[in-house]
C-alpha cells in the first residue's frame, strides 16, 4: 500500500538539486569578437567533474543552457569525435549550420548531433538565443574544425599528437 499525503523531498545525501537560475553565467569572447556565448554549467553546479576518468565523478552527461546574444555564434563550426549533443531551443530564434546547410530554429525545436557531423549555432534574431544542451562527453573526446582544417585532442591522461601546437581561434577569424 502506497503511503497517503503530500509527496516527501529526497534528503540532500540521496540527491544534489540546484536551481539552474543561481548557476554563475560564464561567459567566452574569441580575441576578435566574431564569437561569444554564455553558459550556465549546470552538470558542474551538480558536482561533474569534467577531468576525472572516474565516470561517477565524470557524469554520463553534461548538462548546459546556453546563451547566444543577436548576431552571435558561440563557436565556430565543428564536428565530434565520438561525442553526442542534444539541443533544445528555449526560447530565441536563430539558425545551426550543418554539413547539408542551414536550418531556422526557434523555440519548441530540438535536434541531435551525433559524431563525425559538423554543427554551429547563430543567433539570427533579435534577441537572445537560449538553448539546453545535453551532451555525453566521453573520455577521449576531439574535435574538427572542418573551416580551419584542424583538430583539437584532449584526454585527461595522455595527449600525444605529431603537429604543432594552434590557438584555439587560429584560422576562425
Amino acid at each position: 500500500m502506497l503511503p497517503v499525503g503530500p509527496p516527501n523531498r529526497l534528503s540532500q545525501q540521496s540527491m544534489k538539486m540546484i536551481k539552474s537560475q543561481d548557476v554563475p553565467e560564464d561567459s567566452w569572447v574569441s580575441p576578435g569578437g566574431k564569437y561569444f556565448g554564455l553558459s550556465r554549467s549546470i552538470s558542474e553546479a551538480l558536482g561533474r567533474q569534467p577531468l576525472s576518468t572516474d565516470l561517477n565523478l565524470r557524469h554520463p552527461f553534461d548538462i548546459e543552457i546556453c546563451r547566444i546574444p543577436p548576431g552571435k555564434t558561440p563557436y565556430p563550426y565543428h564536428s565530434h569525435s565520438a561525442q553526442w549533443e542534444f539541443y533544445h531551443v528555449l526560447s530565441g530564434s536563430g539558425s545551426v549550420r550543418h554539413s547539408d546547410g542551414t536550418t531556422a530554429i526557434e523555440p519548441g525545436d530540438a535536434f541531435l548531433f551525433k559524431p563525425g557531423q559538423p554543427h554551429q549555432l547563430i543567433n539570427t534574431g533579435t534577441e537572445d538565443l537560449v538553448v539546453y544542451v545535453v551532451a555525453d562527453n566521453p573520455v577521449g573526446e576531439s574535435c574538427h574544425y572542418p573551416d580551419s582544417e584542424k583538430w583539437l585532442v584532449r584526454s585527461p591522461v595522455r595527449r600525444l599528437i605529431r603537429s604543432g601546437s594552434l590557438e584555439y581561434y587560429d584560422g576562425e577569424e
